[in-house]
């Protein structure tokens, strides 16, 4: 357990929230909660059915948050089925427990997501546009969102409640800071150059022929819904451009560039110290016609950080200081300097070191740029609701594009054929490649809209589909030679290591060992789990290798990652002590040792939910 602690506590916890929040608009449509007519479901959690639409998305959305991943389809497919039945299970449960999220907060958390936000604030258009185009109404999604963070306060709640004692605390470092004494020899991979016999070469092929295949291929027909191309079709007259230019002059704006530096008098509450303070800035002032603002303000300023620097208080930010501070800067030209101005600090004399004047482009100049926003924002909510309709129509439609093509007013586009891996065109797309080969398009299916970017729209089906297929043996020979004197001097490397270890198990040197292979012998001392003197990999086996016991070295074989092996001799042991380091670090230590303790458990209150639970899937037909 300490050891999972180790590698796992250097994370931060990962929020539900965030996985359920990607799910939502990495899928169309709201099917979970919709149900599916007279279709036979094809997962019951309790009251709740799922069908094969729900189990196909909830496939790709985890597909798609491993992009660029290499992974077994069926394993995918299975792990995706196990997530959707899970979070159900947990929504369940916190139902039960009467669980509530109030509308202000369920608010406030939507408005904290930057799907939503422009400028770093809440934009309510960009927030019904982005809904629109999922096809969800507002009330859905708050509906959605109150679930989710209901299931987030049970997860919180127990993960939360997790704790450390010192003990586990002590043990945590002994293994932490844990010191090994190693002695190993390289062992590198050998090269055979042996040919292969004619009956080894056919056997080693017909063992390893998914290795030699030529990959699935599909082409697909689609559709595609596209904002630019709404944009295209939205007549702007000038009137329409000049109201927008005047909504939008601040995207067209440069801000006023004002640099400014001050010298400062300070004085204490009394009004004798404030007329003192104020008497030394006029003579300071009078002092200017004689002497640079830069060195006076050295010589005299109470703002010993700025006088450094002569004053320098860098570019001019509105509402960072006082009111009549900033009055007073704002007003100043270029080497202008202020008549003593009162804050609460003292009293300042103000210089502005550099400035460069706001500029608002003119109509004109922005006037193809403001356009093509304009064009843009007015289809924004047609492709909304054109987004939602296709959505309807290709489900509605199923084995045709024809009534989506109609509704766009488009025609149906064609790829040529490419593979799961790599694609053309729209097929470049990843998530677009994830649709083309998912269980319902291969069955001749429509897929689900999918979305490409954040202004466009595809829905797909199968044009034609080209099977993995073997290569013939003449044509991948020499592939299959290679392959099979690598796997001859891989088993010639794991034979002479394994050679070696039975020797040092028997009691031989380490030293006698290896010059009697003609190797050699490395030694560390000390070696500590941090170590960057061995290969990562290499490091983790060590640390995992057996204590040695009654004077006996543990003798452990190692693989390296470029195919050759580590005999490694671990001869001693020494404990780990908490340093001066851990401690100063070692609040953040129990705090992440009692949140993996929390996960942990709330991993086992699930796993019993899930046992407890009335689900039924389907069997294979």
């Amino acid at each position: 357990m300490l050891l999972e602690i180790r590698e796992k506590v250097q994370g931060v916890f990962a929020s539900i929230i965030l996985v359920l929040i990607c799910v939502l608009f990495g899928l169309w449509g709201i099917q979970n909660y919709l149900g599916g007519g007279k279709e036979t479901p094809e997962i019951t959690v309790g009251d709740k059915e799922f069908f094969q639409r729900d189990v196909n998305q909830a496939y790709q959305q985890f597909a798609q948050n491993l992009a660029g991943m290499k992974f077994d389809e069926d394993t995918l497919k299975k792990q995706a089925l196990q997530k959707l039945i899970r979070d159900e299970v947990l929504l369940q449960y916190a139902q039960e427990q009467k669980l509530i999220v109030t509308d202000d907060a369920a608010r406030d958390f939507i408005q904290s997501l930057e799907y939503f936000q422009k400028d770093g604030k809440f934009d309510k258009t960009q927030y019904q546009a982005l809904l629109g185009s999922q096809g969800m109404s507002s009330e859905e999604f708050v509906g959605r969102i109150k679930k989710a963070l209901m299931m987030e306060q049970v997860q919180r709640a127990i993960v939360d409640s997790g704790f450390v004692t010192p003990a586990e605390v002590t043990a945590f470092y002994k293994i932490q800071n844990q010191k090994r004494d190693v002695e190993y020899i390289p062992v590198p991979l050998l090269v055979s150059n042996q040919a292969p016999s004619e009956e080894d070469i056919t056997a080693y092929y017909q063992q390893h022929q998914d290795a030699y295949q030529t990959p699935e291929q599909v082409s697909i027909q689609y559709v595609e819904l596209s904002l630019d191309a709404l944009a295209n079709d939205v007549d702007a007259t000038e009137d329409q451009l000049k109201a927008y230019y005047d909504e939008q002059k601040a995207q067209f704006s440069t801000p006023e560039r004002r640099k400014i530096s001050h010298i400062l008098f300070a004085f204490d509450k009394d009004a004798a110290s404030e007329e003192q303070a104020l008497q030394k800035a006029l003579k300071a002032k009078q002092e200017l016609a004689t002497k640079d603002f830069a060195t006076l303000a050295k010589e005299l300023s109470d703002d010993k950080l700025s006088a450094k620097n002569g004053g320098d208080l860098g570019l001019f930010n509105v509402g960072v200081m006082e009111k009549a501070f900033e009055d007073a800067a704002s007003q100043l030209k270029l080497d202008e300097v202020s008549e003593p101005v009162k804050s609460a600090f003292g009293y300042h004399l103000i210089k502005v070191t550099e400035l460069v004047p706001g500029e608002v482009k003119s109509y004109e100049a922005v006037k193809p740029e403001l356009a093509k926003a304009y064009k843009k924002s007015q289809a924004e909510s047609k492709f909304g609701e054109l987004g939602e309709k296709l959505s309807e129509v290709s489900y509605e439609n199923p084995d045709s594009l024809d009534a989506a093509a109609a509704l766009l007013g488009d025609s149906v586009k064609e790829t040529p054929l490419f593979t799961r891996g790599s694609g053309e065109g729209v097929a470049s797309d990843e998530k677009v490649r994830l649709a083309a080969f998912s269980e319902d398009v291969l069955k001749g299916m429509n897929s689900e809209p999918v979305e490409v970017g954040s202004d466009k729209l595809v829905v797909l089906r199968m044009k034609a589909h080209v099977p993995a297929a073997n290569k013939e043996l003449q044509d991948v020979k020499t592939e299959v030679i290679a392959a099979l004197q690598k796997e001859r001097a891989r088993q010639q490397t794991a034979e002479t290591a394994n050679k070696l270890k039975d020797e040092l198990s028997a009691g031989k040197s380490i030293t006698e060992v290896a010059q009697a292979a003609k190797l050699s012998v490395k030694k560390l001392d000390g070696l500590a789990r941090t170590s960057t003197d061995i290969e990562p990999l290499v490091n983790q086996a060590i640390f995992r290798a057996a204590k040695p016991q009654a004077n006996q070295p543990s003798i452990v074989v190692i693989d390296e990652p470029n195919g050759g092996k580590i005999v490694a001799s671990v001869n001693r042991v020494t404990e780990g002590e908490m340093t001066e380091a851990d401690k100063a670090k070692q609040a953040l230590i129990e705090k992440n040792m009692a949140t993996a303790f929390g996960r942990a458990q709330f991993e086992a209150v699930l796993n019993q939910l899930q046992a407890d639970a009335d689900i039924r899937i389907r069997a294979a037909q």
